[in-house]
């Protein structure tokens, strides 16, 4: 039947049947006549306006007469029919019923066309009419264009079933769905991989600054061409210090031994796969540089596990000998002093090794964290064997402004040691070509040439969070003691700052026995 056929006012009712099973599956058989007969060849169904008198064609099994606005179906004698599963001689049938003629089939759906019911068109049908409406139309392409997709989407919007409407929304929404979940995903993963970058710019950063101060054969030349005058310039500012007051000098000396020299490393470990950061080598088996000068690091890496070195300093304290120190000490990877902070969740630090050095002992001692403070920038960690050292005290009051304390630490680390060592000691190391990190300070030790250097300084400010004073110090001397005249310690030498005049801060001791007392109670 043909489509214009269909498009009608109300008044017109068409009726169809849509076979679901059988050799007609998927076809269609339409019916516009008052009265029909419905016959059976097999399980093939064929509708025909005929009429007949008293004898009925042998093949008939059923006839439609127009009741209304439907359609009545009869069964013929002894032909069996069932709608909607029931079996009946007649009945006025509803649009979208179904009809199973016969024992065997086939299986029909009932459709109304018209009045109430509107024709829906397949997919296919629609598609194929905004086609063949851009090839024959004789309008401007644009135009041509623009009308059939508006014919398209208002078909789809309104001639097709309710349920193809549903499914195309529910798809259309599981589509978006998908499309802002991988949006999402994308953006995390690029967050990651920016992350990621960040953290291995910062790592290889670090370690090329822990290169940077690392000893190399020209530096031990150049210490030995300019120790004569550094050695003399130390002497010269200790003995100052030491004529200007003769209890800075018994302070020094009694305080020194409590006063370690802190040296350790970190690498890092990638939470989900577990694996180390290590090195890009070359084939010669040398570390990869990046444009930046920066070593190439890789989970992926076939080289060494990348470390990052740290040096500082701590102190014992009181009788049970806690060893005190910074926080960004005891845990680098937190430290905000630089602009390439190692602090994302991608990867983990692991503490390699950390061991403290005492003035006129030998062998170093394992160090490990006991606590670190979420407040201050403070630490303590313990000593796996007590070494033969007394702890410093604690003053009972803060200083006052304009009170003298002395500073004691290991400003430079190995370097400023190394300057105190003199020329010969320097020369075995140069001859030796021994300038690796470890080597240098257990040479060092068991040498006796482990002390901290002293500086002395004024109190500009002081409060219950931080001491100001301008004592002279640098890099490596964070976590030393700032001691009062009495040799009690006041604070913890926690930052320099350069651009005010050298002015330094310092953690209040009363900070550091909060801390201690919070660990005595676990």
């Amino acid at each position: 039947m043909d489509r214009d056929k269909l498009e009608r006012d109300g008044s017109t009712l068409v009726a169809a049947l849509e076979h679901l099973t059988g050799p007609m599956r998927g076809r269609v058989t339409w019916i516009s006549e008052s009265s029909a007969v419905i016959r059976a060849d097999g399980r093939r169904i064929s509708v025909s306006g005929e009429s007949f008198g008293d004898a009925a064609p042998p093949d008939a099994i059923a006839t439609l007469h127009r009741s209304a606005d439907s359609y009545e179906i009869r069964a013929m004698d002894a032909q069996p029919i069932w709608v909607n599963g029931e079996k009946v001689a007649t009945i006025d049938l509803e649009h979208l019923d179904t009809i199973e003629f016969g024992e065997l089939g086939p299986l029909s759906r009932f459709r109304l066309i018209g009045g109430s019911h509107r024709p829906h068109w397949n997919l296919d049908d629609i598609l194929s009419d905004s086609v063949a409406y851009a090839r024959a139309s004789r309008r401007p392409m644009p135009q041509r264009v623009a009308t059939a997709a508006g014919q398209l989407f208002h078909r789809l919007a309104v001639d097709t079933t309710v349920m193809f409407r549903l499914a195309v929304v529910a798809a259309l929404i599981v589509l978006a769905a998908f499309a802002y979940q991988q949006y999402r995903t994308s953006i995390r993963l690029v967050e990651r991989v920016e992350s990621d970058a960040v953290r291995l710019e910062g790592v290889s950063a670090a370690i090329r600054r822990a290169r940077d101060e690392a000893l190399s054969p020209s530096d031990l030349n150049t210490l030995r061409e300019e120790l004569s005058l550094q050695v003399t310039s130390n002497l010269e500012r200790l003995e100052a210090l030491e004529r200007r007051s003769g209890a800075s000098k018994r302070v020094i000396s009694e305080a020194a031994a409590s006063v370690a020299f802190l040296q350790g490393a970190y690498a890092m470990r990638h939470i989900e796969s577990q694996r180390m950061l290590r090195y890009v080598v070359n084939a010669a088996g040398l570390p990869v540089m990046t444009p930046s000068g920066q070593p190439l690091l890789s989970l992926e890496g076939s080289g060494p596990v990348a470390q990052i070195q740290f040096v500082g300093t701590g102190f014992l304290l009181g009788a049970d000998g806690v060893l005190v120190t910074n926080r960004h000490v005891a845990q680098p990877w937190d430290s905000n002093s630089t602009p390439e902070s190692l602090s994302v969740q991608s990867f983990e630090p692991l503490m390699s090794k950390m061991v403290a050095y005492f003035p006129s002992i030998g062998p170093a001692f394992e160090v490990t964290t006991l606590k670190v403070s979420e407040e201050a920038d403070l630490a303590i960690l313990s000593v796996g064997v007590s070494p033969p050292v007394a702890g410093l005290s604690a003053a009972p009051e803060p200083p006052d402004v304009g009170e003298e304390v002395i500073v004691m630490g290991y400003p430079t680390g190995l370097r400023a040691m190394l300057a105190q060592a003199g020329r010969s000691f320097v020369d075995e190391l140069r001859n030796a070509s021994e300038t690796d990190f470890w080597a240098v300070a257990e040479r060092l030790a068991n040498a006796g040439l482990i002390a901290p250097l002293a500086s002395r300084g004024i109190v500009g400010q002081a409060s219950d969070t931080v001491i100001v004073y301008d004592a002279e110090t640098t890099h490596g001397g964070s976590g030393g003691p700032v001691l009062n005249h009495l040799g009690q310690v006041v604070a913890v030498n926690t930052a320099i700052l350069p651009e005010f005049g050298g002015s330094n801060l310092g953690v209040p001791v009363a900070s550091l026995m909060d801390l201690v007392e919070a660990f005595r109670k676990q």
